[in-house]
Order: C-alpha cells, then structure tokens, then sequence
C-alpha cells in the first residue's frame, strides 16, 4: 500500500546534480592533466643541454679576443641572462662591449665585418651571416647565436641602430633583465616559464610572424607586471597572447633603457606587418578559449607542438 512512489536518485541526487558533479570531475582532471603536461614540456625544456650553448659561447669569445687589438669584454645577454632560453627555438645573444680599441672608431658595419671575419676564421664550417645588428651564426647542432657590438660609456652601451646606419643612443640591458625578474618573482617565478612555453607556440609560426625573444619578453614585462589573475600556466599563457594580441600593434615604449629597437622590425604604430602578427595571435588566443571550453587537452598540444 502507498509505497512506492517515488524511487528518487541514489542519495537524492537529481540528474541535473549529478550532471555537475560529473562535469566538476572532468574539469578537474583536464586541470590535473594540462598542468602536468606544462610540466613535462618546461622540464624537456630545462633539461636540454646548456652545456652545448656554453660551449659555442666560449668559441665565439675565443674567436674574438684571440688577437690583441683592445678589450673586447663578453657579456651574455638575451635569453640566456634571462633564464628564458629555450634550445634550438631560442635567440641566445652576446653583447661584445668594445673598449681601448680602434674599433670604437668604426661604424657599426665596419665592426659587424670585422666580428663576422673572425668567427669565420674560427668556424670554418658553420653559416656566419651580418645583419643590421648582430652578427648571426647558425650552429649544426640547430643553436643560433648573435653577437650585437656595442660601445661601452660612463652611462651605458651604444649599440647599432635597427637599419645599422649608426650607433644608437645609450642603452642599458641590464636594467631590462631586472625589471623582468622583479615582475616574475611577483609572480611566483611563472612569467618565465610562460614566455618559455609562448616561445614554443612562436617557432610554429611562418617567419615573418615570429616575435624577436627581447619582444616576447617586454610584452610579459607589459602583461604581467600588473597581473592579479590566476597563477596557472593555463591561464597566464591566456592572459599573454591575449594581451600580446593588442600590445603588438603599437610600438613598445621603452620604460627600463633595454633597447629603443625592441620592435622596430615590425615598423609603425598599426603597420601592415604589426596587424598581421595581431591576427596571428588573436586566432591562437581563439584556439586557446576554445580549448579551455572543451576542457581538452589534445588541443593544447597541437598548439604547443605544431
């Protein structure tokens, strides 16, 4: 009699309930899974050999300072200083402070002449290329590394201008690479890993995409120096290609003497090569959102992995 009615879901849970625990678990574990695969990419990453890199260093700082012409000082700069290098995807630079010699004397391409000259003569074997700036050698081994000439003073280094006509004003890349390590360690020590993982999404792209490693890391400086969001590669990956999709559009003021030329190669305010960058990484921002939608991880290393 009576009975029944009713037989109600296990514990009183309606499917409307179970359906959220259900989805609260899926989500959790795309989190747990996504999180550990950023992991396991930054550990690949770190774990790849600095010893090679050094090595090359070494060779080219030898191949400078072997004759007695003046002082040739080397200091590392770019992504090595910074800790965001990231093997064979990575620009590793060398700035060569040039002091007490007659190559002070020189315009920039005198000296970019003179450096390619040297590492030629070392290097038999390896491509050596003069840019605008820098001296580019290219490694077997997939390592590129360049040389950017630059004149000490009481105040800083010049060091060449974008289209290597002259020197620049003075420029002060130490100050840089502090500025990037006081807004990461206010970040927990993430804002690295995240240009490091962002590099990896930039090698995927057509050259005439790709972002210079000093521009990637002044829009993190730019991204992140006032960042309250969550400190998840996940979210803080988001919250940079998002950012950097607006930011590339406009010329980056210099607020910390790195360089006047952080962006220059991509021309003017809204030029058609910063709209084209801007699109690029709108669209991967797009891919971003929707993977976090599906919570899938497979889309996430397509991105990462392309």
């Amino acid at each position: 009699m009576g009975g029944g009615g009713g037989g109600g879901w296990p514990g009183d849970t309606s499917p409307a309930e179970l359906l959220d625990k259900t989805t609260a678990v899926e989500k959790e574990s795309y989190k747990t899974e996504l999180n550990s695969y950023f992991d396991e990419l930054l550990s690949d990453f770190n774990r790849r050999n600095p010893d090679q890199v050094n090595a090359h260093l070494e060779t080219i700082k030898d191949a400078l300072t072997k004759e007695k012409i003046g002082t040739i000082a080397l200091i590392f700069g770019g992504s090595v200083k910074k800790h965001t290098y990231v093997d064979g995807i990575s620009d590793t630079d060398i700035l060569a402070l040039i002091e007490n010699t007659e190559l002070a004397g020189g315009s920039p391409k005198d000296v970019l002449r003179y450096f390619a000259e040297k590492i030629r003569e070392r290097l038999r074997n390896t491509e050596v290329q003069i840019g605008n700036m820098t001296v580019i050698i290219r490694f077997s081994d997939g390592n590129e590394i360049q040389v950017v000439p630059a004149i000490s003073t009481a105040t800083g280094y010049h060091i060449p201008k974008a289209d290597g006509s002259d020197w620049s004003t003075v420029v002060r890349p130490d100050k840089f690479a502090d500025k990037l390590s006081s807004v990461n360690q206010s970040k927990a020590g993430r804002v690295v890993r995240v240009i490091k993982l962002y590099k990896a999404i930039n090698e995927s792209f057509p050259q005439d995409l790709h972002l210079s490693g000093y521009h990637i890391e002044s829009l993190a400086v730019e991204a992140f120096e006032n960042y309250q969001g969550n400190l998840t590669y996940k979210d803080m990956l988001m919250h940079f290609v998002e950012c950097a999709s607006e930011a590339v559009l406009h010329p980056i003021k210099d607020r910390t003497g790195q360089s006047i030329h952080v962006d220059d190669y991509l021309g003017d305010d809204k030029s058609y090569d910063r709209q084209k960058v801007s699109a690029k990484l709108g669209r991967v921002a797009a891919q971003m959102r929707l993977a976090d939608s599906e919570a899938s991880s497979e889309r996430w290393k397509e991105l990462l992995e392309s």
